[in-house]
């Protein structure tokens, strides 16, 4: 009877056979190919296209028929990018919508960033997202991103990636010797890092060109990336370029259970999302679609961000062809915002809330709220949603659990959940709960990664 009448987390090891675990450790592998190659939204997006289109997904442009069974993808400005099925009933009965995030907190090149100092040429940086700055220091760094040439002819954009591939260099950001850190390690953890000071050291070897100047160093780096991308210091103010950790995805553990790698906050939710989508053998009832976007980490705003109009313009234009009215559609869909929470971390147990935070190995976690103190920024999904995505995840044997984001005035976050809630669309956070979130290199459980795509899949074949 006890069973019954009481609920309680628990390991998703017990759940699992053979096969299912087999198939876990498969899937991680791709999972993993995948974070080394998308380490910007970029790269993510290039290598998510190339992924569809391995599936039968064609690019939409507006006026396409729409048939049930359908695969189309749309990219929004090379930085996000949507995958959706025509169901069976076509844009009628709305969508089933996974809405996950891209971006990773990482260190954004400026747009003058190159300068010589005490022998070493440096660039100069403004951080991306919700750092602790002190973890990016004295790590592998890579340089990755574009810069948008101008010619006689026009404008021209050149891929940049160095830092990835054996025998390349890699970057680093200087600290402090412990002899000389007196005063700095006196200061909070917030301050022993000034943003000013998050320099990127680039070279140090001297121009031997005859031209006059003082920045002998400076040159011979502007002469190595004029010579490999054809590119002037003009260019800069036309570039993304951004540093981020040199590390390769990794299994942790004896057990190889969990993976540790850079920017699984989200792409460990936006591949499964994506990969479920990709993989579904039949037509579902209704419309099933992935939306990737860009800018959560700041707000989510700007062009490529959840607030903006590329998805309502998407879904308006589809809803057109279908005949069917958009807010009609709208008011219909169901929105899975697919972005990670916290694990619950036992060095750290003071900041948590034991009963309802998520653990890891217990699966993916539904969070009814995230948001901060007394639940500011948060959509707070319905009773209603919250238990008809219990009865579907139960029914078709998901591994699942519950998760809130630590002590009520201990801090908090947010997610896309409240901007898809905000458009008149019934939203929840779904997503896998990770060690050391916004750090270089974060962990997640192999098993709670896997639970997510069995969960999407789900999800996205429900009426």
């Amino acid at each position: 009877m006890e069973n019954k009448l009481f609920y309680d987390k628990k390991t998703g090891w017990d759940r699992m056979s053979d096969g299912d675990q087999a198939a876990m450790m498969d899937y991680a592998e791709g999972y993993k190919a995948f974070l080394d190659e998308a380490k910007t939204e970029r790269d993510a997006v290039a290598r998510l296209k190339e992924m569809a289109e391995a599936k039968g997904f064609a690019a939409y442009e507006r006026g396409m028929e729409l048939h049930p069974g359908n695969k189309y993808y749309k990219i929004n400005r090379n930085k996000g990018i949507i995958l959706f099925v025509i169901g069976k009933e076509g844009m009628r009965s709305g969508i089933n919508l996974a809405a996950a995030h891209l971006d990773a907190p990482r260190i954004d090149i400026r747009t003058i960033p190159l300068y010589e100092d005490n022998g070493m040429a440096l660039f100069k940086t403004h951080y991306y997202g919700g750092i602790k700055k002190y973890q990016w220091t004295t790590i592998p760094l890579e340089l990755r991103g574009v810069v948008c040439h101008v010619t006689e002819n026009g404008v021209e954009t050149v891929n940049v990636r160095i830092g990835d591939k054996p025998g390349d260099p890699v970057f680093v950001i200087t600290d402090l010797l412990i002899h000389l850190a007196t005063d700095q390690m006196g200061k909070t953890m917030m301050k022993g890092i000034d943003a000013e000071s998050m320099n990127v050291l680039v070279g140090s070897k001297p121009s031997q060109s005859d031209m006059e100047t003082s920045d002998k160093i400076k040159l011979w780096v502007m002469e190595f990336l004029n010579k490999e991308y054809g590119i002037t210091e003009e260019d800069f103010l036309s570039a993304e370029l951004s540093c981020v950790p040199a590390f390769k995805a990794s299994d942790v553990g004896f057990d190889r259970s969990f993976v540790g790698a850079y920017g699984h906050d989200d792409r460990v939710c936006s591949y499964p999302a994506a990969t479920a989508l990709l993989d579904l053998e039949e037509v579902p009832q209704k419309t099933a679609m992935a939306i990737l976007v860009d800018k959560e980490e700041i707000g989510s705003d700007g062009v490529t961000g959840m607030q903006s109009r590329f998805f309502d313009t998407l879904v308006a234009d589809l809803c057109r062809t279908d005949g069917t009215l958009f807010d009609a559609c709208i008011e219909q869909s169901t929105c899975l915002s697919a972005d990670v929470c916290n694990a619950f971390d036992p060095n750290y147990p003071q900041v948590s809330e034991k009963r309802n935070d998520a653990r890891a190995n217990c699966g993916v976690a539904l969070v009814k709220y995230t948001g901060s103190r007394g639940k500011s920024g948060s959509s707070d999904a319905t009773a209603e949603l919250m238990a008809k995505m219990r009865y579907a995840f139960n029914q078709n044997g998901v591994i699942w659990q519950t998760g809130q984001l630590g002590k009520v005035d201990q801090g908090g976050g947010g997610t896309v959940a409240m901007f898809m809630a905000n458009r008149n669309i019934d939203t929840v956070d779904c997503g896998v709960p990770v060690l050391s979130m916004h750090a270089p290199f974060e962990v997640i459980a192999k098993l709670d990664l896997f639970a997510a795509y069995k969960g999407f899949k789900v999800f996205y074949g429900m009426k």
